[in-house]
């Protein structure tokens, strides 16, 4: 009697550790969170506007030219005369002139050059699962400069197979040797935001990963790069 109460026991032990480990498997959660306050986003290059110009015009264009240039031709042989006699008067007063704009530019330009700030870097990656019919992350990663001179990443369009003891880590390689904790995953799918800690080498820790603390693997990675 006292064996069967034992397996029976086991049994229910058993039973609790594997719904534990494997009810994340077939548990999804989301979460859609805003962007942070104070974060910069990059700004996006708008492409110029092309010129066009309609044949028809162009071509009455090119005929009032013709019919003005025999006008102008001799309005300047008379102007020529009066010009050259004010341009000498000019250049003294216009050398002066560019002298006091050239210092004052100079000025100006020192001062611009201390108000100057360097341009907050942003970076950015595509998350890959392992690739193992199990273990799948997809979506962007971005690490974003805010306004107070921190970093958070950002996660959108997230998606992951669940697991037991997920966590965000910011790592130099895929097998997480060195490695910063973000804190455990907000949820499987959605858009997320981690706060990175002050003074975080992201040229160092370029990697984002999907870790199973519990055992130690990981279910994704996006590699960040300069944006």
């Amino acid at each position: 009697m006292n064996k069967r109460l034992a397996a029976i026991g086991a049994v229910v032990i058993l039973g609790a550790i594997a719904t534990a480990v494997l009810s994340p498997y077939f548990t999804e959660s989301t979460v859609d969170e805003a962007l942070p306050e104070g974060v910069i986003v990059p700004p996006t290059i708008e492409p110029k506007d092309s010129m066009t110009e309609d044949d028809a015009m162009v071509d009455d264009a090119m005929k009032d030219d013709d019919a003005m240039m025999d006008d102008t031709m001799k309005d300047d042989d008379a102007m020529m005369d009066d010009t050259m006699k004010d341009d000498d008067a000019m250049m003294d007063d216009t050398m002066k002139d560019d002298d006091a704009m050239m210092d004052d530019t100079m000025k100006d330009d020192d001062a611009m050059m201390d108000d100057m700030v360097e341009t907050p870097t942003s970076y950015a990656g595509t998350f890959v699962g392992v690739g193992d019919g199990i273990h799948h992350a997809e979506g962007n990663a971005y690490a974003l400069p805010l306004e107070d001179g921190g970093n958070v990443l950002r996660m959108e369009n997230f998606r992951t197979t669940n697991g037991p003891d997920l966590f965000v880590y910011l790592a130099t390689d895929k097998g997480a040797s060195e490695f910063i904790n973000l804190g455990v995953l907000k949820a499987s799918m959605g858009n997320q935001n981690y706060d990175i800690p002050e003074g975080t080498d992201l040229d160092k820790y370029d990697t984002v990963l999907i870790w199973c603390r519990a055992f130690s693997l990981y279910f994704g990675s996006a590699e960040l790069s300069l944006q």
